[in-house]
């Protein structure tokens, strides 16, 4: 049997306890999915590590993928501690998911507006931007704005200062662009900046890393835990692009305490939710809004609009306005499509309830 784990170290706490408190008359166990295949889901648990999948009563209540089981999520497990411990023979049941408290989506790939959840419970979103020839700062507000949205406190991680000759004025544009975020340029190759992690690494402690390919997180990882556990290549020189070193979403246990949940890079992320992670990314936009003479300005030409001074006094750059309009116009947009999808789903649950009801008649009769 492999190693046990204690749940606390897992990030269980008694928030976790008091939600999992209905479940535990009926000799249900708790676990956190440490990764996800196929239909398969690799589970920690106090009695070790497991593989289960979801019940038949969980896929067929499921209406989409953001249903099922999602890497940093708490499960309820079916069985007794010793079927559990002895699991070896036949994967252990899902039965539920416990309610999440923070959760990075993004809409996934294609024309369709659904969700594809990058992972759950964090406390810390690492955005992790390479400070080389790749780094911008327009996708950094993107990522910001992702990041307000799920729920977890964002913070904008510099990678590779020992690549760079002007650190401090990419500081200053990304301190522009997020004001009020922690802002941490490190270098793995160095170790210059790393020990500025510490404080969020602490037991009981969520973090994941987010960033798109060659932005440094695979070593990162590696870093922190002290071994090459994930695989690093080379950037392209051309630009700076690297390849998708990490395929999956994985739980890690660090050293120093605390969970890491390492992602794949993304070369695309769009925006996916409400809508309300945009007024957080750019609350200094907002903020000079709330100034203009018209409630309804639309920040254009209207007299009055104090979103426009701020522009021409220099204290917004034109090119986090036009970010800003491109993000809200996007967000808008998925809106639309999730409202519409979601009446969608509301009228195929509809109806499937339907065809239930005259099943069971039917079959009195």
């Amino acid at each position: 049997m492999n190693c046990q784990y204690e749940l606390k170290e897992l990030g269980w706490n008694d928030a976790w306890q008091e939600l999992f408190q209905p479940y535990l008359k009926s000799g249900f166990h708790p676990g956190r999915v440490a990764a996800e295949y196929r239909d398969r889901f690799k589970v920690w648990t106090e009695f070790g590590e497991v593989w289960a999948v979801v019940s038949g009563k969980m896929r067929y209540a499921a209406l989409e993928r953001s249903d099922f089981p999602a890497v940093g999520d708490w499960v309820v497990l079916e069985g007794r501690a010793e079927s559990i411990k002895d699991h070896e023979d036949q994967d252990v049941i899902i039965q539920s998911i416990l309610p999440r408290k923070s959760k990075f989506s993004r809409k996934a790939a294609g024309k369709a507006s659904a969700e594809q959840i990058v992972a759950t419970n964090i406390d810390t979103v690492f955005l992790v931007n390479a400070l080389n020839f790749d780094f911008n700062v327009r996708r950094i507000e993107r990522y910001l704005t992702l990041a307000w949205e799920s729920g977890a406190n964002p913070v904008i991680v510099l990678s590779k200062t020992d690549l760079c000759d002007d650190v401090q004025e990419k500081v200053r544009q990304v301190q522009n662009a997020a004001p009020g975020v922690d802002i941490l340029p490190i270098s793995c190759a160095t170790g210059d900046g790393v020990s500025a992690i510490a404080p969020y690494t602490r037991q009981g402690q969520t973090i994941a890393l987010l960033g798109s390919s060659g932005a440094g997180k695979s070593t990162l990882v590696n870093y922190l835990l002290g071994q090459n556990v994930q695989l690093t290549y080379e950037v392209r020189e051309k630009d700076s692009r690297g390849r998708h070193t990490t395929t999956s979403r994985e739980l890690f246990l660090l050293p120093q305490g605390g969970v890491l949940i390492d992602t794949p890079g993304m070369r695309e992320i769009q925006l996916f939710g409400s809508g309300e992670g945009l007024s957080e990314a750019f609350e200094d936009i907002a903020a000079y809004a709330g100034n203009c003479r018209f409630s309804d300005c639309q920040h254009e030409s209207e007299p009055g609009c104090a979103v426009q001074k701020a522009i021409a006094e220099g204290m917004l750059s034109e090119e986090r306005y036009e970010s800003f309009k491109k993000l809200q116009r996007e967000a808008r947009y998925i809106s639309r499509k999730t409202n519409l999808h979601e009446q969608l789903e509301e009228k195929k649950k509809w109806k499937k309830i339907t065809q239930q009801i005259k099943e069971h008649y039917q079959t009195k009769r």
